[in-house]
């Protein structure tokens, strides 16, 4: 059994991507279509060259105002694509992430996009590791009798957003207290 988790274990696939001479106006239509918050861009033989995000499309295009219709992809893209292997633990890739300031990283396997990883990726598995690691460590001590049934986990509430040190989860949810309150004043 693997104790790590890896890039591929929470990686989107399969990747989405657009030809570099795409003109930005239908890459992000497409992009609103199919609710992405990114695209790789590909040259013809299907080679990643770079990616477009939300931002690119801001900064590059709306910003200086662009006409999409008259940008092609390779003119917005964010370039080169900033690239991982599958087999790489998720600690490595968000420290790759937070040194390189990217918030995606492609992930490239014997020279192919096979997916793509994002910090929110990472985030999400977050919290279950964190228990995992707390459970590990009572099990270790020889303390497991001292265990509270949930102990009480630090992060932002996933119904309000809001920061709290005492995150508990409720159906599968983490929520702040005044959340999960409300969540058992409607039951």
């Amino acid at each position: 059994m693997r104790t790590r988790m890896v890039v591929k274990d929470v990686m989107s696939s399969p990747v989405i991507t657009v030809d570099e001479a795409e003109t930005v106006e239908k890459v992000a239509q497409f992009m609103d279509l199919q609710k992405l918050g990114c695209i790789i861009v590909t040259e013809k033989a299907g080679r990643p060259l770079g990616i477009i995000t939300e931002r690119d499309l801001v900064t590059r295009v709306l910003a200086k105002n662009k006409l999409p219709s008259k940008l092609t992809a390779k003119n917005v893209m964010s370039s080169p694509l900033v690239t991982i292997k599958p087999d790489v633990t998720l600690s490595n890739a968000a420290r790759q992430m937070s040194r390189l300031n990217v918030r995606r990283l492609g992930v490239i396997y014997k020279g192919d996009i096979v997916g793509i990883i994002s910090s929110k990726d990472i985030l999400a598995v977050t919290p279950e590791l964190l228990e995992t690691m707390q459970e590990k460590a009572l099990i270790e001590s020889g303390n497991m009798e001292e265990a509270p049934e949930s102990s009480p986990l630090a992060g932002y509430c996933d119904r309000c957003g809001q920061w709290s040190s005492r995150l508990k989860e409720m159906e599968g949810e983490f929520l702040c207290e005044d959340c999960r309150t409300e969540n058992q004043e409607k039951y």
